[in-house]
């Protein structure tokens, strides 16, 4: 695969980016902080939560400015090594690198959340009986079926024959 072609896979990183900032901005301007609603009883609700930490709230008590650069230091290292995985062509299915341009696509939207924000915005909140998944937003959704992708690929990508 060329790279000409492996970098049109980059329109689905910009769609995801751009999806994600367009849904944090609309709940950040038409929301206030702690706003829930309940889209289907007992399962899906929207919110408007902030969360300075990673993923599932972890580190999201130590919101201090070293938090923050190290979390974005660290968010820039993954997005320069998923774009270069990308662009040297490192995966050679269709479905590597639709999860290589979705997971830098997450990756892109929170840190600039991060960055601009000092917090990701998320928005979607899920409860399965008692239990109550972690708000999240559309770069989470992204970088979770991008792993996904990755790992069906490495998984059943078909062996190269000698």
């Amino acid at each position: 695969m060329s790279p000409v072609s492996r970098l049109r896979w980059l329109w689905l990183t910009l769609a995801v980016v751009l999806l994600d900032r367009a849904t944090k901005a609309w709940f950040e301007a038409h929301t206030v902080e702690g706003w829930r609603q309940e889209v289907i009883h007992n399962f899906i609700y929207l919110v408007h939560s902030r969360n300075p930490g990673i993923a599932f709230g972890v580190l999201a008590d130590s919101a201090s400015l070293l938090t923050r650069v190290i979390l974005i230091a660290g968010s820039l290292v993954v997005i320069g090594v998923l774009a270069w995985l990308l662009v040297t062509g490192k995966t050679s299915s269709p479905r590597g690198n639709a999860g290589l341009a979705l997971l830098l696509g997450g990756a892109a939207g929170n840190v600039s959340d991060r960055i601009f924000h000092g917090a990701v915005t998320d928005f979607f909140e899920v409860w399965f009986g008692s239990y109550h998944y972690p708000a999240f937003n559309v770069a989470d959704s992204a970088i979770t079926i991008g792993a996904a992708l990755i790992l069906l690929d490495v998984l059943f990508a078909r062996k190269n024959e000698p």
